[in-house]
C-alpha cells in the first residue's frame, strides 16, 4: 500500500444502535476533499473543482446522521454482502439453498432488509488511508458464514478517491460489494439528463422481470454508451420518463490491472470523472426512484433524475448463473476488488 499524504480529520456525528458514528474528513494537498461516515462506510461529499477552478460537492447526500439514517435509497453506502439483486431471494451452493430476505417484490437486493448500508463499522487511521472494518455473522440475511468486511478508502493528490474492499470467510459463501454513490457532476445540482457517458463495454446483460437477469448476454447495441447524453437513452414522453438501469460487461483491457470502465463529463461545469475499476461489470442507474425526506447538501430533498449511479460490481444473480463470473468466496481465501474514481476536468 502506498502512504498518503492526505490530511484525515474526524468528529463526532452521532449514535446508531448505540455505537458511535463520526464524520471523518480526507484533504488532500490541494484543498480538494472527501468526506465519509462509518455509518454504512459511506461516501458522504466530494469536494473538487471545475474548469475555473470553482469547489463544489459532486455527489449527493445529506449533511447530518439523520439522513442517511432515514435513507432508503442506499446514498453513498458502501453495499454487501450481495451488491444488486438475487432472483427469488435464494441460491445453492454446494447442494443446499440459502434463503435470503425478499425486500424487493420476490427477489433479494443489495444484501436485504439490513444490508451493510445500515451498519456501524469499526474504523481506523493509518498512514495509508482510512479502513473500516465489519463483522457480519453467519446466517445474518441469511447467508452462510462469518464474514469480515474491510473498506479501504485513499483520497490522493490527483484527486483519486480508491476504495478496495478486502474480505474473509469462515464458511463457503458468496460476496459482491460496490459503492452507491450518486453523481452530479454540474454546480448547480441541475438534473443528469446533459452530462455525457462513456462506458467501456461491447456487450451486456439482457434484463428480464424486476431486472433479474435472463442469463443471455448481448450487445449494447443501441445502448451504447460513446460521450453520449445520458438524456437520449432515456424513454421519454408528456408525462413520464423512464430512465436506465443496465449491467454492462466491461471491455477486457489486457496489460491494465485497473479496466477503464466510464468516462462522465458535464459540459457546463467543465468536470470530469473516470472510474478504473477490477471489477468485470458495471451497472447504469440512472436515479429512477431517488426520493429523500431529508434535503440534501444544497438544501433541497431529492428526487429522480439528481443524480446518477455507476457501481463497479459483478453481476446480478450470478450465484443462480453459472456462465456468469463466480462470486464464491471460500475459507483461506481473500475477495480483493477496487474502483477508483478519478476526477478532473475536460
Amino acid at each position: 500500500m502506498n502512504k498518503s499524504t492526505t490530511q484525515i480529520t474526524h468528529q463526532e456525528w452521532g449514535q446508531h444502535a448505540g455505537e458511535p458514528v463520526y464524520l471523518f474528513k480526507m484533504e488532500n494537498t490541494h484543498g480538494a476533499y472527501v468526506e465519509l461516515t462509518n455509518y454504512g462506510a459511506t461516501l458522504v461529499s466530494v469536494v473538487v473543482p471545475d474548469a475555473r477552478g470553482v469547489y463544489s460537492n459532486v455527489v449527493l447526500g445529506f449533511p447530518s446522521l439523520q439522513g442517511y439514517l432515514d435513507d432508503s435509497c442506499y446514498i453513498g453506502s458502501t453495499i454487501g454482502r450481495y451488491a444488486n439483486r438475487i432472483g427469488g431471494a435464494s441460491f445453492k451452493l454446494d447442494s443446499a439453498t440459502w434463503q435470503l430476505e425478499n425486500n424487493d417484490g420476490e427477489n433479494t437486493n443489495h444484501g436485504g432488509n439490513h444490508g451493510f448500508n445500515t451498519r456501524v463499522f469499526k474504523y481506523a487511521i493509518t498512514a495509508e488511508g482510512l479502513f473500516f472494518i465489519l463483522q457480519s455473522p453467519d446466517g445474518e440475511g441469511g447467508y452462510p458464514g462469518n464474514l469480515e468486511l474491510t473498506v479501504h478508502y485513499q483520497w490522493r493528490d490527483l484527486n483519486e478517491l480508491a476504495i478496495t474492499y478486502y474480505a474473509s470467510t469462515d464458511k463457503r459463501t458468496i460476496a459482491n460489494f460496490t459503492n452507491h454513490a450518486y453523481f452530479n457532476l454540474s454546480n448547480n445540482g441541475a438534473k443528469i439528463f446533459d452530462h455525457t457517458l462513456t462506458v467501456h463495454a461491447g456487450s451486456m446483460l439482457q434484463n428480464g422481470t424486476g431486472y433479474i437477469p435472463t442469463g443471455l448476454i448481448e450487445p449494447v447495441g443501441s445502448r451504447k454508451f460513446s460521450n453520449t447524453a445520458i438524456r437520449s437513452k432515456m424513454l421519454v414522453n408528456e408525462t413520464y420518463i423512464t430512465g436506465l438501469n443496465d449491467c454492462y460487461i466491461l471491455d477486457e483491457q489486457p496489460g491494465t490491472y485497473h479496466k477503464l470502465a466510464a468516462e462522465l463529463t458535464e459540459k457546463k461545469s467543465g468536470r470530469k470523472l473516470e472510474i478504473f475499476t477490477t471489477c468485470p461489470s458495471l451497472i447504469v442507474y440512472t436515479g429512477d426512484y431517488l426520493l429523500s425526506e431529508h434535503s440534501g447538501h444544497r438544501g433541497e430533498r431529492y428526487s429522480p433524475f439528481d443524480g446518477i449511479c455507476l457501481e463497479c460490481q459483478y453481476y446480478p444473480d450470478s450465484p443462480n448463473h453459472p456462465n456468469f463470473p463466480a462470486t464464491v468466496l471460500s475459507p483461506g481465501d481473500t475477495y480483493q476488488e477496487s474502483i477508483i474514481y478519478k476526477f478532473g476536468t475536460i
